[in-house]
Formats: C-alpha cells, sequence, structure tokens
C-alpha cells in the first residue's frame, strides 16, 4: 500500500484537516507515516526509499508540536511557532522543508539557527546538536522552568535533564520522555505521544 494514497493514515495523522496535494507536502507526509506508523499506522516500505534519520526526526518535532501542551501564558504572545535548532545543523535543508507551510495551534511555524542558549527563549521547540553536550548542564539550567520543550539525539540527554531524547532501536528511530523536566517546565504531553515513546523517565535524574 502507498502511504502517500493510504488516506485512513492521513486522517488519522491530520484528524480535521484537509490533504494536500503539493509534491513538497507528499514527501513531507510520507515521512511523518514512517515515523507514525510505530503507532500501528498500516503502511508498506518495501519497495520504498527509506527516509535518513534526520527526515524521520524532522517528521517527530512537527509531531511534537501536535501533541504536547504550552502553557497559556507562552501561547498569549502571539507570534509564529518557532522550532529552534541551537549549535551545528544536522537537519540541513530538510528541517524547513518539513516545516513549510505548516501551523500548530493556528500559528504558522518557522524555523530558526541559534547560537547560543539565550536565544531560545522564543522557541517553543530547541533541538540541541550533540556538539552541545559539553555545557548541556548549564544549558538545561538556564531554562529552568521555561517553557521551551527540549529535544536531542545526544547521549544520555534524557538522564541528564534533557526532555526527549532520540535512540535507534534497531533501525528506527525511536524517543525516550523526561516527564519530570516536561513538567517541571509546565508542558503537558499527550496520552498518545507517551504510549508511543520507549521509555518515559518518572524519576529525578540519577534515581531511575
Amino acid at each position: 500500500m502507498d502511504p502517500v494514497q493510504d488516506t485512513e493514515s492521513v486522517r488519522r495523522l491530520y484528524p480535521g484537516r484537509k490533504a494536500r496535494r503539493t509534491p513538497a507536502f507528499r514527501v513531507r507526509l510520507t515521512i511523518l507515516v514512517l515515523a507514525w506508523a510505530l503507532a500501528g499506522f498500516p503502511c508498506s516500505w518495501a519497495q520504498r526509499p527509506k527516509p535518513s534519520d534526520y527526515q524521520v526526526k524532522a517528521a517527530y518535532l512537527y509531531n511534537f508540536g501536535r501533541f504536547v501542551e504550552w502553557p497559556r501564558v507562552a501561547t498569549a504572545k502571539g507570534g509564529p511557532f518557532t522550532v529552534c535548532v541551537l549549535g551545528q545543523d544536522p537537519f540541513g535543508s530538510t528541517l524547513d522543508a518539513t516545516m513549510a507551510g505548516e501551523t500548530i495551534a493556528g500559528r504558522n511555524v518557522v524555523t530558526k539557527r541559534i547560537s547560543t542558549p539565550e536565544e531560545s527563549v522564543n522557541c517553543q521547540i530547541l533541538f540541541l546538536s550533540a556538539a552541545e553536550a559539553g555545557r548541556l548542564n548549564k544549558i538545561v539550567e538556564g531554562l529552568d522552568k521555561a517553557a521551551v520543550l527540549t529535544v536531542s539525539d545526544m547521549p544520555q540527554f534524557a538522564q541528564r535533564g534533557g526532555m526527549i531524547q532520540f535512540v535507534l532501536e534497531g533501525n528506527r528511530v525511536r524517543f525516550e520522555v523526561n516527564l519530570i523536566a516536561t513538567q517541571h517546565a509546565g508542558l503537558t504531553l499527550s496520552s498518545d505521544l507517551l504510549r508511543v515513546a520507549t521509555a518515559v523517565r518518572r524519576n529525578s535524574p540519577g534515581r531511575d
């Protein structure tokens, strides 16, 4: 079954949204269906080229925005829904293509590359590159109680106070959740998102 033509999967991914038919959307939708196949969407990928890990991670970042609820004080500011990358950018144009033309909670999604943690104040999602591992503790402390969803694929990210850590399970990109960190920031993760996670850390770092 061609996942792009699987209208039932489209409805599950985008409840209440009309499917668009631009080439860029079809490519991004294919990536999204692959990413959320972990939740049980019926798709066969035997004859399709495998998206790269960072195509799948970009699709996850978009879906995190749809399945995480930010505090009202954070959303009351208005403006775009900003997905930021701190440090060395591993996505290239993939992240921009994935987010192009999309909206989350009625806000246009934009991408931004930043070089200092202080610039993340207006980000809703902050992806930290693995190169930031050396100053991760400082970054996490600087974002204390800020309503910013932190995501990374660096080792031990969730154990060190990050919120969502990408991990590889076999040949699949999966993710772990540090629920204590998200709750501390006032973020509410949907039960659907938590069910897809490979692990949900509910204890303080070092005690899980």
